[in-house]
């Protein structure tokens, strides 16, 4: 028998004898027209677990991690305000019906469409079951290693800049506090710690931040269970971190310690970490037997704690339900529940590629043409840079001058990253930035990724336009999941509901002159190209990082879309092309208004014997290796591809169109997901035979003399070109 079945007919007979668990009456703080309406969304969570599973079992239903166990979450919405954005766990189906109860809507119909997969889902259109609603401040989660908590600390923290310069797509009212909820096994993650030291970081400087975590602690992580007291040992004592502990088994007790822990948030604007003690019913999910690795004894003695019955005493304790109303209460929930699912199976679901992938890039969104100062407010931040805007610049520095008209023209503009504000950056791109718009505005973070990524999409929550920094490429890939499982995901998940706008300029590829190695030398972003619906931009001159930066920027801040800022190191501090101090890869600053729009390329030459594709430092070395072309007779063109994903395939083969012979230079590795694999393969599928690459070879990048010996170089480039037109 499974155990699901066991649990309800062990509830069912337990009433009938009065043989429910012992424990302390009630606490006070509820009336009982609110406990009746706690215990209803617990029923409601409870027939919807058990529903899910004959719904599975008749092929109906497509997901069978339930709630049950932790129905005391239900209290913990109660706490709350239906307006404090909550980031829930996937066990917190309690919460949202008893949100939904708040608002006066019934959610199990809902629910269960999600459960069906059907498209109809209010929520994700039958793309996943997710928790989530937009009506109930609730974002739709797919994590299941507490990676939500990053960006709740980041929503937690912009309302207190919301408080102080209001963005003009902001969500969340003044007075709102964050909720992100979480499982015991979870909290162990690395994402999870960073995002508490994070909070407890943020708060020992006393910088606002109110945000409730929430361990629900059922004392195992699918099969592993967690030592006995961890929890509490590991925050009781946590700095800028208050600690509360409830039952939850015991919605009375549950509602008044999570509406202290609340009251401490908001009141104070300080995190707390509520640590709810739960049990887990059935198992894992539908196919996973607690018996396998669990003694029956310590299955039975979990389900002899069924929260169910529990909230049954107390009730009768109250004086507001007797245990044979409850009973009816729960019975018809369930029959309900079965009523509507078999109503939610029938309606449609996705069948086809274009209804799946509708929602991956998220709608556009009305903005203010600009919501910024006043025109003289330009001259008093640029003071005596306006001058050397006539004169011809580094990319470094104009990309300076395109991020401080970026911030003068919307104030909702944030940048976050280490070192970003006193020193300016690594390499002085964000100089002067903090001294012109302030540490609120140009925030320099703690030494993590996860975190720095999670500010930013916690901020676009909240309707900034976050621009975080990621110093150097290889620093991303311990955080590539913020990116790649939460912020690309959100708009795919809530069927374009919720979006996370965001610019993340990353200082990356290779060729820095005997610096770094790998870690300062990364040549891989097929991390980046593989993610859905992210747009990849890279520039090789200033003038154009200037323009394509006002583009990236655009497409967040109209078109919601996520967009990372690829800016190559070594094209920095470039002056020269060919001979010292010729200053021919310098340009002047481009004006404010002009941009170049997604997926526009450029292209350099009209030669028809060959066309150089390339980007970055590629366009570079490919401008050098063009000199020594023309000595040989070969009239070549260049085109600098600028947007890595989507590729501008369609626009790069109507460059090439008229040309005998096609060269494609790729700084990324071989066969390690560079963008020259795909345009290899759209020349070949376009009937272009002339064609060869010039790549990175598969390997990291050594420090020294040695630090372009695996890369592309202008040499190569060359013999690569003229072995080809002379085939």
């Amino acid at each position: 028998m499974p155990r699901s079945l066991i649990v309800h007919e062990n509830f069912l007979a337990r009433i009938k004898a009065r043989d429910l668990p012992p424990g302390p009456l009630p606490t006070p703080g509820l009336a009982a027209h609110e406990l009746v309406s706690l215990f209803r969304s617990q029923c409601v969570s409870r027939a919807l677990d058990r529903t899910s599973r004959a719904m599975q079992k008749a092929g109906q239903g497509f997901y069978t991690i339930g709630s049950s166990g932790h129905e005391g979450m239900a209290a913990v919405a109660h706490a709350l305000r239906p307006t404090d954005m909550a980031f829930l766990h996937y066990r917190d189906a309690a919460f949202q019906i008893a949100r939904a109860a708040q608002l006066g809507q019934s959610i199990a119909w809902d629910m269960l469409l999600s459960f069906a997969s059907s498209s109809e889902d209010p929520i994700s259109g039958g793309r996943h079951k997710v928790l989530g609603s937009k009506a109930l401040m609730i974002p739709p989660q797919t994590s299941t290693i507490a990676s939500h908590l990053p960006k709740a600390v980041g929503a937690a923290y912009s309302l207190g800049l919301a408080r102080r310069r209001p963005p003009e797509h902001r969500a969340l009212p003044e007075d709102a506090i964050v909720m992100a909820s979480f499982g015991d096994a979870s909290a162990n993650h690395s994402t999870a710690q960073g995002a508490f030291n994070t909070a407890g970081w943020t708060a020992f400087q006393s910088v606002p931040l109110p945000i409730l975590f929430v361990c629900e602690d059922n004392g195992i992580g699918i099969s592993t269970k967690t030592p006995n007291g961890w929890i509490e040992a590991s925050f009781q004592s946590r700095p800028g971190l208050q600690y509360f502990r409830a039952d939850g088994l015991d919605i009375t007790n549950t509602y008044a310690v999570a509406a202290a822990a609340a009251a401490h948030v908001r009141d104070r604007r300080k995190p707390a970490f509520l640590h709810l003690s739960t049990v887990r019913l059935y198992g894992h999910a539908g196919a996973d037997l607690p018996t396998t690795y669990l003694s029956r004894e310590e299955v039975e003695a979990g389900e002899a704690n069924d929260p169910l019955l529990h909230s049954v005493r107390l009730l009768d304790q109250a004086g507001a339900l007797s245990p044979d109303e409850a009973l009816a209460i729960y019975l018809e929930t369930q029959a309900r529940v079965d009523r509507v699912a078999a109503e939610a199976v029938t309606r449609p679901r996705l069948r086809t590629a274009p209804e799946v992938m509708v929602s991956l890039i998220p709608p556009p969104r009305p903005c203010k043409p600009t919501n910024g100062p006043a025109p003289d407010a330009r001259a008093a931040a640029f003071g005596p840079d306006l001058k050397a805007m006539a004169e011809p610049q580094p990319m470094s520095r104009l990309l300076n001058w395109a991020l401080t008209d970026l911030m003068l023209a919307h104030p909702e503009v944030v940048l976050m990253g280490e070192d970003i504000g006193r020193k300016g950056g690594v390499y002085g791109v964000t100089q002067k930035l903090q001294a012109r718009f302030g540490a609120d505005r140009v925030i320099d973070t703690l030494l993590d990724e996860q975190s720095i990524l999670g500010l930013g999409i916690g901020l676009a929550h909240n309707g900034f336009l976050p621009i975080p920094e990621i110093q150097f490429l290889a620093y991303l890939h311990n955080a590539e999941d913020q990116i790649r499982g939460e912020a690309a995901t959100l708009p795919f998940f809530s069927n374009g509901q919720y979006a996370n706008p965001m610019v993340l300029r990353i200082a990356g590829l290779g060729y820095q002159k005997g610096f770094g190695g790998h870690f300062h030398n990364d040549n891989s972003i097929a991390v980046l190209r593989d993610i859905p619906g992210l747009i990849l931009a890279c520039p090789s001159t200033g003038a154009e990082a200037a323009m394509m930066l006002r583009e990236c920027a655009r497409l967040a801040r109209e078109e919601q879309r996520l967009v990372v800022f690829l800016e190559p190191i070594a094209l920095y501090p470039m002056r020269d092309l060919l001979d010292d101090k010729d200053g021919r890869w310098m340009q002047t600053y481009p004006d404010p208004s002009q941009r170049i729009g997604l997926g526009q390329i450029g292209m350099a030459g009209d030669g028809k014997d060959l066309a150089i594709v390339t980007y970055g430092n590629g366009n570079y070395l490919s401008h050098q290796a063009n000199f020594a072309l023309r000595k040989n007779r070969v009239a070549t063109r260049i085109i600098d591809l600028r947007w890595l994903a989507p590729l501008p395939v369609p626009a790069m083969l109507d460059a090439v169109r008229d040309c005998a012979a096609v060269l494609v230079v790729d700084e990324c590795r071989r066969s390690a997901g560079g963008p020259a694999e795909a345009l290899m393969t759209a020349l070949a599928e376009a009937g272009h035979r002339r064609i060869a690459r010039v790549t990175a070879e598969d390997s990291f990048i050594a420090t020294g003399p040695a630090y372009a010996a695996t890369l592309p170089s202008r040499d190569g480039i060359v013999a690569a070109a003229l072995e080809l037109v002379r085939a």
